[in-house]
């Protein structure tokens, strides 16, 4: 997966292959996707719920330029995966997942595989979790229409979030880094994910 799929998509970063190549995707998905793991592919887990192609994973968490002293937030990697490679690399990772049922599996799988800086949490991804806020970056693993105002609050002064905008079926990632009251953006590279629930534009009010 790494020399065939990470490598060739211009990932550098030697932290970020050595954690792909550490980690065992299989561990985080249901048997009946297992013999699909390394496959770079989109893998439906359920609910709607989509593990992202480790190209564009891989692709993503470099966008981030997380460092090793940085506190993470990972939001809608529902079987906890994202959460696992971030945490290879940062100091703390946070894991948002939508409920308590796709919490307590994420939080299982990062344990078995002796990860154990971790945090899993649910509810509202939209709302970010600001219990462990600021966090100097923030994944998005998913499609995203807008970013809410909850979350630009909890980056750090400094801090980067990286999400993959969606519109009319086409796809690409972004970089927001945070300067002062600004949020400076940086588009990156074409990919696809599904929309996210709560990341949603805001639709126009109706006007007679």
């Amino acid at each position: 997966m790494v020399e065939s799929q990470i490598r060739p998509s211009d990932v550098t970063d030697r932290r970020i292959t050595a954690a792909m190549s550490a980690v065992p995707r299989e561990i985080f998905l249901p048997d009946r996707l297992a013999k699909f793991a390394y496959s770079d592919e989109a893998l439906n887990v359920g609910s709607g719920a989509v593990m992202l192609p480790p190209s564009v994973l891989a692709r993503l968490v470099q966008l981030a330029d997380i460092d090793a002293g940085d506190t993470v937030l990972v939001i809608g990697g529902s079987v906890g995966y994202t959460a696992a490679i971030v945490a290879q690399i940062a100091k703390a990772v946070v894991a948002l997942l939508p409920d308590s049922k796709a919490a307590a599996a994420a939080a299982n799988a990062c344990r078995s595989t002796g990860t154990d800086n971790v945090t899993t949490a649910a509810g509202a991804l939209a709302e970010g979790w600001k219990e462990q806020a600021p966090y100097a970056a923030i994944v998005v693993e998913g499609g995203v229409e807008a970013i809410p105002e909850a979350l630009k609050s909890q980056l750090a002064q400094g801090g980067r979030l990286v999400a993959i905008e969606v519109e009319r079926g086409l796809g690409h990632a972004f970089l927001l880094q945070k300067n002062g009251e600004l949020l400076v953006r940086r588009d990156a590279f074409q990919a696809a994910a599904p929309l996210l629930p709560g990341f949603e534009s805001p639709k126009p009010a109706f006007v007679f």
